[in-house]
Parts: structure tokens; C-alpha cells; sequence
């Protein structure tokens, strides 16, 4: 069938004009919409810089860089967190360990737990207890066992918050440790070598360490050492699984995992009266 000129022109003129609109449209929704992805892609940037920035740069430097990096990261807090599906978080929930008290060891022991019913949903800063504090579980421990006052996870996490030692999505700052000792009036000594944490152990003092990854974590996680066995085995109260605190443990697995930092005094401190 024949098609006029006249009736050519319009239809051509109306392809062109939809594909213009067509084209015009994308180039209008990637003008709005690429500052919103960049900004966003930015962001996810930056949140991963913070939380990870040992595994960022680890592939570009070595040696002393890397450990400066290594002290940076252990010194303000990172990795002390627990996930909801994590084993330790699954066991723990649940449960609560009113009354239970450790007397093997040469200083009788309160145990709290992070995950303990009671508290586990408490908040630290903006984070929970159950997740993130170990610290506060640890010193709670550590107070409550040495001094004349009683201090639950939930009220330590609220002097820590308080005080600075709560580090935002990632736990405590390694200060809460000696911070926490010199308010309820207890000594404290950093920088332990392998027979100084067994002459603390022995001589009735506690001992907090921060793990590394390996048995007790997959980041840094805070456990209160308690005792040393006749055997030289060394006791534990671990604030995120009653299980290993009923364990017995190889000293040199402990200093092994322990997170390496120079910084603070860690990842050993000797609190004592």
C-alpha cells in the first residue's frame, strides 16, 4: 500500500521524536541517579576503610608498616563483636548464670556472661552486650571477683560508655581495662610475658586478655584468665561461652592467640588488690 509523502513525513518525524524522548528519558535518570550510586558506593568505601583496614592495605605493605597497622587496629577497638549466628552467640542466648562462681582456682571467681539472658539485649553505647561486650563482661568479672562491690555487665557497660571506652561498633578501647581497675581501686600492670601472667595467676591476681582469632574468637575478644592448675594448665572465665571457662588450657595456645598490640598495655593486664 502506498504511503502519501505528506503521511511519510509525520511518521518519520514521530519515530524520531519517541527515540529523542527515549533517549532523553536515560539521560536523565543517569543524571539523577549516578551522584546517588556514586555517594552510596563512597560511603560502603569509607564504612570498609574503618572496619577493615588491616585486610585493605595488608595486600600493599609488609613488615613494620604492617604491623603499625596491626597496633592501630587492636588499640581502638576493632573486631570485639560477636554476630547473632555465630556458635559462641547461639550456645549463650538463652540462658541465664545467676550464682555461678568459679572456686578452682587461687581467687574465687563470679562468672557473668555477655550472652546471659538478663542483659544480653542491654545496650553498650549503641550496640548490645550481647554482641560487643566483652570488655565490659570481662571487667565486671574482674571487679566483682577482687573488690567489695558487686558490678554486672549492664552497669559496667554504662561506667565504660560514661568514660570513653566504648568503641562504636567494634567493643572497647583497650584503656577500659586499667581504666576500670583504678575506679574500684585495683592495681594493674600491662605488658605481661608468659611467666609473669603465671606468678599474677598464682599470686591470686586476674589476668585479662585480649584474643586473637583462633580458639576463643574470629576477631578480638576480651577473656578473664583466673588460675593456673598444678599442671601449669591455665584457667579461664571467657565471657562468651561457659564451656571453654570449664576447660583447661595450654598457656603457650593462649599466648599464641592472643592479639598482638604493644599499645595500652595489652593484650595482657595483671589486676590485682
Amino acid at each position: 500500500m502506498a504511503v502519501d509523502p505528506v503521511t511519510a513525513k509525520m511518521l518519520a518525524q514521530l519515530v524520531i521524536q519517541a527515540a529523542t524522548d527515549e533517549q532523553t528519558r536515560k539521560r536523565l535518570l543517569f543524571a539523577i541517579l549516578a551522584p546517588v550510586v556514586g555517594v552510596l558506593l563512597l560511603i560502603a568505601l569509607i564504612l570498609h576503610l574503618i572496619t577493615h583496614p588491616l585486610s585493605v592495605f595488608a595486600q600493599w605493605i609488609e613488615g613494620d608498616d604492617l604491623v603499625l597497622i596491626e597496633n592501630f587496629q587492636g588499640s581502638y577497638g576493632y573486631n570485639q563483636s560477636l554476630g547473632i549466628y555465630d556458635q559462641d552467640y547461639l550456645d549463650g542466648s538463652g540462658q541465664s548464670y545467676e550464682g555461678v562462681t568459679f572456686t578452682d582456682g587461687s581467687t574465687d571467681v563470679v562468672y557473668y556472661s555477655q550472652l546471659d539472658d538478663r542483659w544480653r539485649g542491654s545496650a553498650y553505647g549503641t550496640d548490645r552486650l550481647g554482641s560487643h561486650g566483652c570488655g565490659p563482661s570481662s571487667m565486671a568479672i574482674v571487679v566483682s571477683s577482687l573488690s567489695d562491690e558487686t558490678v554486672d555487665p549492664p552497669h559496667m557497660a554504662q561506667w565504660a560508655y560514661q568514660n570513653g571506652y566504648w568503641c562504636s561498633g567494634s567493643g572497647s578501647y583497650h584503656g577500659l581495662i586499667s581504666g576500670a581497675a583504678n575506679a574500684w581501686g585495683l592495681s594493674s600492670t600491662g605488658n605481661l610475658l608468659a611467666q609473669d601472667i603465671v606468678d599474677a595467676l598464682s599470686s591470686g591476681k586476674l589476668v585479662v586478655a585480649l584474643m586473637g582469632k583462633g580458639t576463643f574468637t574470629k576477631g578480638g575478644h576480651f577473656i578473664v584468665l583466673r588460675g593456673v592448675t598444678s599442671a601449669g594448665k591455665i584457667l579461664v572465665a571467657d565471657p562468651a561461652s561457659i564451656s571453654r571457662s570449664n576447660q583447661e588450657w595450654d598457656l603457650s595456645l593462649i599466648v599464641r592467640e592472643a592479639k598482638k598490640t604493644a599499645s595500652a598495655g595489652g593484650p595482657f593486664w595483671a589486676v590485682g588488690n
